[in-house]
């Protein structure tokens, strides 16, 4: 669709109305206006802290054996105090992801004035349409059809700014539609960490060494080292660089070029990184930016292009997009703008997240407004929802490839927490915790309420099991998730324990991230660790049965495949509670907080699949009863992740306007103008309205759930399809077992659907209560209509 560009009429104030560009290793952040620009430049292995041990006081099983005789005979308050003692990290030099520098560029020679507020300011949902006031004939713009930024006007200077993937840089072109010699502008850089300098090399470039320190994470003086280049090329008129700065007089046309390469993971004693930047920027100057923005455009939409979303066209569509959202929070309806966001998470995703890319994305995906590193926060791997949010849309916005930093990543996480599982609890394989960094921290997190999430591990290395059943490669399977998920499965086998009042097979002390109960009806003191939450026992439950069709299918491991079967018998079933809910630990709690924004208990709703609506219709209420239960507190922490997750587990329910209700909610409440999600000020120690890139990933992978399904057995076409989308159509989704599916439809019903198997597909096919049984080989494929299910039999 043409309209997939994210445009505004006049000037971003800051970084919260900027627009993202990102190559998987390089992010920026543009904003500004007519007479200056800004980047926000950041880099995705530019991290503080570093790799080290950490020590525990636990003598694993014997102690873990005391506390559970705690938490057995209901003093939790000793219990948590226990954990607390022995279970609990110290934080150490753990490090975060921070912002690289600030590119500052001021036009002409008026001297115009640069934003200072290197954080952006709080503008956001409040101060939607306040861009660009006063300034005329101004104009932005986001094209995610080929990841190019652009700005300028009838008069003055115009720019576009690429992040090229194949050519490893920053890039923009710079001209005047005035007469020849108007283009004029200094170029200068400031760093974002304390050690940061910056040297003229040559009459054209600069050279800038970085260092990654900070003090709320760690030290002050562990991180990574990066060096980096810029270098300008003008048509015409003169460059010159004095002073740490660039300055380019009457050109006709200019071009700026920026690299940055850190010393991360570099083998020791190799220089070649110190040297690798100014080399890139060198080859992009003698390849021109028509070259590398051609080979930018094609590489980019190798990816893109696969997939078209067209939910139905709407008259806001030409409005600037701050216009749009403003009108959607008033009730007006936008069908393009849902498609627009569906599409940006793709963009974001492949800004991101690229095979080659060193780090996965963590809270903020690669870009930084330096906000979550000044606080308590961090830009970091959270694995309770965060970080798995992320990549949740990846395989079924037919992105495969983009997952792959994070299945890397996972590998090292494994690797790291075998010696957490043998320190913490003695016990084999490997465990991994809440959070995690650029140096594999795998213990507890440095508060047993929060960081003794024992399956956070189990709940990222999950992404393998997902990679493998939409690609259905047995090599990766047989090479890389089978060999991490078995090691995972050994240490919950050597971990969990036989309840002694309902002989089930339970994990603890174990918690509900990041969430408290209430015992015995008492409310003056809540409590976050007991046996056995539900989210542990859902993730287990969808491991061992993993882990035994896999050794099944590569005819391995048979005595692990009686040990599985043995102690998947005794898991605790999924419980309704007494008020109808989906009960969220092993006892029927009281909640001390109905309202809170983690939904992790509803795991087998979504992501998993063990709870259908024609499979388990009294499990399906019971989720049902939970979700309206959440929402309808005026104590609602309804941030970014939340209102995601309330549109997918929606969608699973078959509800399609429920879920497009919160979709709606998250893009017109909780994005800042330029359409990135945020967390709201107060919620989980947020300072100020932070921007979380989960929101965004987790809203693509909603729709891609409301569009099609692929789950429990079957592929579901438009399974929650909601009125405002009345037609439309989609092509490129994936579906499970190496399918990908094209969709039509039209007045709320389907009119076509293809389904092309890349992988021998055996399956059915459901449409509305009706399926029709599915085989395909390889490279074979099959077109329905709506027709073929009326005549089907009812599932």
């Amino acid at each position: 669709m043409s309209g997939m560009k994210l445009g505004f009429d006049g000037q971003a104030d800051g970084w919260k109305q900027g627009l993202p560009l990102g190559n998987g290793q390089l992010g920026a952040v543009v904003y500004g206006g007519r007479d200056s620009e800004t980047w926000c430049v950041t880099e995705v292995t530019y991290w503080s802290g570093k790799s080290e041990p950490s020590a525990t006081a636990s003598r694993g099983k014997e102690d873990l054996a005391a506390m559970r005789e705690l938490f057995y005979a209901g003093d939790y308050a000793a219990g948590e105090e226990m954990a607390g003692r022995l279970l609990q990290a110290e934080k150490g030099n753990f490090g975060t992801n921070l912002p690289l520098c600030d590119v500052r560029l001021v036009f002409g020679g008026t001297g115009g004035s640069l934003p200072n507020d290197r954080a952006g300011g709080e503008a956001g949902v409040g101060e939607a349409g306040t861009a660009g006031r006063g300034i005329r004939g101004f104009a932005r713009e986001l094209c995610l059809e080929q990841a190019v930024y652009s700005a300028g006007g009838a008069e003055g200077i115009r720019r576009e700014t690429l992040a090229s993937h194949p050519g490893r840089v920053l890039a923009s072109r710079i001209w005047s539609d005035s007469a020849g010699g108007g283009v004029t502008f200094s170029l200068r850089l400031e760093g974002r960490t304390d050690s940061f300098a910056v040297q003229a090399a040559g009459d054209d470039a600069l050279a800038f060494d970085g260092h990654a320190t900070e003090t709320m994470h760690s030290d002050g003086t562990c991180g990574v080292q990066s060096r980096g280049a810029v270098k300008v090329v003008a048509k015409g008129g003169t460059v010159a660089a004095a002073d740490g700065a660039i300055v380019v007089e009457g050109a006709d046309e200019a071009w700026i070029y920026l690299a940055v390469e850190t010393d991360y993971r570099q083998p020791e004693g190799d220089e070649a990184w110190a040297h690798a930047a100014a080399g890139r920027t060198e080859r992009a100057a003698a390849q021109g930016y028509a070259a590398i923005r051609e080979a930018h455009v094609a590489d980019y939409r190798s990816l893109y292009a696969r997939v078209e979303a067209d939910f139905g066209r709407s008259d806001a569509s030409a409005l600037p997009l701050n216009e749009r959202m403003r009108l959607l929070r008033a009730g007006g309806e936008d069908p393009e703008l849902f498609a627009l966001f569906f599409q940006y998470g793709r963009y974001l995703t492949i800004a991101g997240s690229r095979a080659d890319s060193r780090l996965p994305m963590h809270l903020q995906g690669m870009w930084n407004d330096g906000e979550a590193n000044r606080m308590a926060w961090s830009c970091d791997y959270h694995l309770d929802v965060n970080t798995e949010m992320n990549y949740y849309p990846t395989e079924a916005a037919n992105l495969a490839e983009c997952h792959v930093p994070l299945l890397r990543y996972i590998e090292r996480l494994a690797e790291a927490g075998r010696g957490t599982a043998r320190d913490y609890y003695g016990c084999e394989g490997w465990a991994a915790h809440v959070f995690s960094n650029a140096w594999g921290f795998t213990a507890p997190g440095w508060h047993y309420s929060w960081g003794l999430n024992v399956t956070g591990g189990l709940w990222i290395a999950n992404q393998l099991r997902e990679h493998y059943e939409y690609g259905r490669d047995d090599a990766f399977l047989r090479e890389t998730a089978y060999p991490v998920l078995k090691e995972a499965a050994l240490f919950y086998l050597d971990y969990m324990t036989v309840h002694p009042q309902t002989g089930w097979l339970v994990t603890g002390p174990s918690n509900s991230p990041e969430n408290s109960f209430y015992v015995g009806g008492q409310t003056d003191r809540s409590y976050t660790l007991s046996m056995g939450s539900t989210m542990d026992q859902s993730l287990i439950r969808d491991l061992f049965a993993f882990c035994l069709e896999a050794g099944e299918r590569l005819g391995v491991d048979e005595p692990l495949g009686e040990r599985l079967r043995g102690a998947m018998a005794l898991l605790p079933p999924l419980q309704v509670g007494a008020k109808g809910q989906l009960q969220e630990w092993l006892e029927d709690y009281g909640e001390a907080q109905p309202d809170h924004r983690h939904l992790s208990h509803l795991y087998g709703l979504y992501p998993g699949s063990r709870i259908t609506p024609h499979g388990t219709p009294e499990l399906s209420e019971a989720a049902r009863v939970t979700l309206t239960s959440r929402m309808r507190g005026e104590g609602l922490e309804d941030v970014e992740f939340t209102l995601a997750l309330f549109a997918a587990n929606f969608a699973r329910l078959h509800d399609g306007n429920r879920a497009y209700d919160q979709l709606s909610y998250l893009i017109g409440e909780l994005c800042f103008d330029n359409l990135l999600t945020y967390s709201k000020a107060g919620i989980a120690g947020a300072e100020t309205n932070i921007f979380v890139a989960d929101g965004n990933f987790g809203g693509t992978a909603a729709i891609a759930e409301m569009l099609l399904q692929s789950h429990a057995g079957e592929i579901h076409l438009l399974p929650a399809l909601p009125r405002q989308w009345n037609t439309g159509r989609t092509t490129g989704l994936r579906a499970k077992g190496g399918a990908e599916v094209d969709l039509h439809w039209q007045d709320g019903e389907l009119a076509e659907a293809t389904i092309r198997a890349f992988a021998p597909l055996r399956t059915s096919v459901r449409f509305g209560s009706r399926t029709v049984p599915l085989e395909l080989e390889a490279g074979g494929s099959r077109t329905f209509t709506a027709r073929e299910f009326q005549e089907a039999k009812l599932a």
